[in-house]
C-alpha cells in the first residue's frame, strides 16, 4: 500500500514558489516525501493528469489516484488529505 504525493510546478510561477515552503513544512512528521516535477519539463504529466493549473499535488495510493489539490493550498489540506492514506 504506497502512498506517493506529487507537486508539479512551473519555472517562475508565483503560487508554486509559494507552494514550496509549504510542502517542506508537509512533509516534515510524518516524514513523507513529496516529489517536485516541472510540469513544463515533463509535459507527459499534463496530459496524463489533465491538468489544469499549477501548482498541483497529487496523492496516490498503490497507483490510483486518490485526491488533488490545484493552486496554493494551505498545510492543513494536504496534510490531513496524506494522513487519510499513509
Amino acid at each position: 500500500m504506497a502512498v506517493s504525493i506529487t507537486c508539479f510546478f512551473q519555472p517562475g510561477c508565483m503560487g508554486c514558489m509559494e507552494q514550496s515552503p509549504i510542502n517542506y513544512e508537509v512533509s516534515q512528521p510524518p516524514h513523507v516525501h513529496i516529489e517536485e516535477i516541472d510540469a513544463v519539463k515533463n509535459p507527459g504529466y499534463i496530459k496524463k493528469y489533465s491538468m489544469r493549473a499549477t501548482p498541483a499535488i497529487v496523492i496516490e495510493k498503490d497507483g490510483s489516484e486518490k485526491e488533488r489539490f490545484e493552486g496554493v493550498v494551505h498545510r492543513e489540506q494536504p496534510e490531513s488529505a496524506i494522513k487519510k492514506y499513509l
